[in-house]
């Protein structure tokens, strides 16, 4: 009788460690999503404190491209709202969602910006302005690996939570669903156009 209680006992302490090996896998893949977003948030927080700059510089050379400008300003007061809900709730999917579609358009008004400004010699050739194109350009770089690091990790998260036994403790506990952050660029889906001309 001894043998079994003593069995009965090892038994359930193996299977304690367990279950709290899967839950501290939980947590910790659960972190790693936060951290990487917040990553995230640290290069989109410099690219949208650099935009005011920007729009300020090409006020004076864009004069007749107020509709533009206007609509670069209004692209990121949407994206750094979006920023803000996706803080509140990373990995959320529609938190994700409205970020990504924040930061959809906050490209497309950028690149229309960039556009006008390439009919304005004098603009292209302002110091400030090249110089604030190229801390921009170095953002988006850095933005598209922290996005890829961020991704990354939901993967792994989600991974983790979805496949047996580990989905048991995640249901016990309620371990969410993460989102991906997923941003479309403009043109990005679109394949070249090739003409050969008549």
């Amino acid at each position: 009788m001894t043998t079994v209680l003593i069995g009965l006992l090892v038994l359930g302490a193996v299977a304690a460690f367990w279950g709290v090996g899967i839950y501290n896998g939980l947590v910790t893949a659960r972190n790693a999503f936060k951290n990487a977003f917040a990553q995230i948030d640290v290069q989109l927080t410099r690219r949208y404190d650099l935009i005011p700059n920007l729009v300020e510089i090409a006020k004076g050379y864009l004069k007749h491209e107020r509709e533009t400008l206007e609509a670069v300003i209004q692209a990121r007061a949407a994206a750094v709202s979006g920023l803000a809900a996706a803080k509140a709730r990373p990995g959320d999917d529609a938190a994700m969602a409205q970020l990504g579609a924040a930061e959809t358009g906050l490209a497309g008004a950028l690149g229309r910006l960039m556009m006008v400004a390439e009919a304005y010699p004098d603009l292209k050739a302002n110091q400030n302005m090249m110089q604030l194109s190229e801390e921009l350009t170095s953002t988006e770089n850095r933005i598209a690996f922290a996005r890829q690091a961020y991704n990354d990790s939901v993967m792994a998260y989600n991974n983790k939570r979805e496949v047996f036994p580990s989905n048991i403790v995640a249901g016990m506990f309620n371990f969410a669903h993460a989102a991906l952050l997923e941003i479309t660029e403009p043109g990005q889906r679109e394949a070249p156009k090739v003409s050969f001309g008549a």
